[in-house]
């Protein structure tokens, strides 16, 4: 362990797989204390244990994050085993793509529920504890997304754009009260999700060749890439870092056409 998150309780949602597995993984290695939440229970259990076993100290329970009273009782029940949280990482998110005028109501509110409201309940959860200890951190974990629009995503960007607003609002907000936000916002990354996208074409091979001829360096990042960035951004190296976002995506968002 590096011992660079001691001292840190942290709780990170969508943690049983993915980016938000890669971060607690990292989290963990660093020396903090863990509270995991994802609405997969099951699998969830299976990771947690693996945790454990590795010599992590963490508590973890199914709950959805649109589930206000649940995130309230995983916190209340986290903090009595492994202490008050001081950090937060907010990485729980569905993709909700869609032609605009082909998308329903049900699909619009599904998005925003999980990928604003529920980021905001945790916050909101959160801040009160934070407030009164004298600081901690928050992390969203937005999207490349955030500040690019790729056509027939909708309405995917446009929350992404309100989560990397509500990083900036809540950062001026309470900065004075010690507590830092900010938002990671990975590009493309290797998960299951995106996997099962290549996998839905006729051609997968084809499919992830043309996604990675996107990229500069003709890769797309790790989701342990990502969670060295988040160690980071949660940890005390960067204490002036406020309401701002750290884009990591290889280069993608800022070139005009791949090469």
């Amino acid at each position: 362990m590096g011992g660079r998150l001691q001292n840190k309780r942290i709780m990170i949602t969508g943690a049983a797989q993915g980016i938000g597995l890669a971060i607690a993984e990292a989290c963990h290695r660093e020396g903090a204390s863990l509270l995991l939440l994802d609405r997969d229970g099951a699998l969830l259990g299976t990771e947690a244990e693996r945790l454990a076993a590795a010599g992590a100290t963490l508590f973890h329970t199914a709950v959805d994050i649109t589930d206000a009273a649940g995130i309230a009782q995983a916190v209340s029940d986290g903090a009595a085993a492994i202490g008050p949280i001081n950090a937060l990482v907010n990485n729980a998110g569905i993709n909700v793509f869609s032609e605009p005028l082909a998308m329903d109501d049900a699909a619009w509110e599904r998005c925003f529920d999980v990928n604003l409201k529920g980021a905001w309940t945790c916050c909101r959860t959160v801040l009160p504890g934070m407030i009164e200890a004298g600081g901690g951190a928050i992390l969203n974990i937005a999207s490349t997304h955030a500040f690019t629009i790729i056509p027939h995503t909708f309405p995917y960007p446009l929350a992404k754009h309100a989560l990397l607003g509500m990083t900036k609002a809540l950062g001026l907000e309470y900065a004075a009260k010690g507590v830092r936000v900010n938002a990671l916002a990975p590009g493309y990354v290797a998960t299951q999700k995106v996997i099962d996208y290549w996998n839905s074409f006729p051609d997968p091979d084809a499919a992830k060749a043309e996604t990675l001829a996107l990229h500069p360096g003709r890769r797309i990042a790790s989701p342990e890439e990502i969670a060295l960035a988040a160690v980071f951004m949660i940890s005390d190296e960067c204490p002036f870092m406020n309401a701002t976002c750290l884009t990591v995506d290889g280069g993608l968002s800022v070139q005009q056409h791949p090469a």
